[in-house]
């Protein structure tokens, strides 16, 4: 798999790590729960899992990627990003008939880019394209990219999509309730915004404008 900007990055489409154990702690536990001390048996893994999967998706030798395809063209990419000093997840986006990949935020120990409000995950979750190769489970786009989400005043139907997700990739359905308050506890604790973020599709400059406004819906997609 070729991304520019990733030039000699060993990038490998990895979309079926995601069924695996310990797949989702990994990803969520700490981008999303580190300060209400979760533990992989919120996701329905053991330390075990969690333990074997973080040697595959930091594995410098080897760099997942989850292809998320939608409506359009674009899609977003999702690099577990194995440099030795400089490990993180970067989300990127693609635009239609390109080759280059924009990074639309990266989680290096904290969120830093631009978020996705609750309409536009929902509308990525469940607008899937069905000619390209990726993610295509509503409930898997939904939680692979929940770290991106930022909102204050979140539906009420918020808890039950989230929970439902929960259980669709194999957390235990008893406690999944409680697992997606935290996840979006942590959503709704603030919107991170960078006052210098600029279009990567249209070229321009400076303020992206209201920070109401979600990437996706900033860049015309939705």
């Amino acid at each position: 798999m070729l991304i520019e900007g990733y030039d000699g990055g060993p990038l490998a489409a990895e979309e079926p790590l995601v069924a695996r154990p310990g797949f989702w702690s990994n990803h969520l536990l700490g981008s999303c729960c580190r300060d209400v001390g979760a533990v992989p048996e919120w996701f329905g893994d053991d330390g075990a899992d969690v333990d074997a999967m973080s040697e595959v998706l930091m594995d410098p030798e080897r760099w997942p990627v989850f292809r998320v395809p939608l409506e359009g063209g674009y899609e977003i990419l999702v690099v577990y990003r194995n440099l030795v000093g400089d490990y993180g997840v970067d989300y990127l986006l693609t635009r239609p008939s390109r080759s280059t990949a924009h990074r639309i935020a990266s989680w290096e120990g904290d969120l830093e880019g631009n978020t996705l409000r609750w309409r536009e995950l929902i509308h990525i979750a469940d607008s899937p394209s069905s000619g390209a190769e990726g993610i295509k489970n509503p409930a898997v786009r939904l939680v692979l990219l929940l770290p991106l989400l930022k909102e204050h005043a979140l539906p009420d139907e918020a808890v039950e999509v989230v929970s439902s997700a929960l259980v669709a990739v194999g957390a235990p359905q008893d406690t999944a309730p409680t697992t997606a308050e935290h996840l979006l506890g942590h959503a709704a604790g603030g919107v991170w915004h960078d006052p210098t973020w600029s279009s990567p599709l249209s070229g321009s400059s400076g303020s992206p404008g209201s920070t109401e406004s979600g990437v996706l819906a900033r860049l015309g997609i939705i």
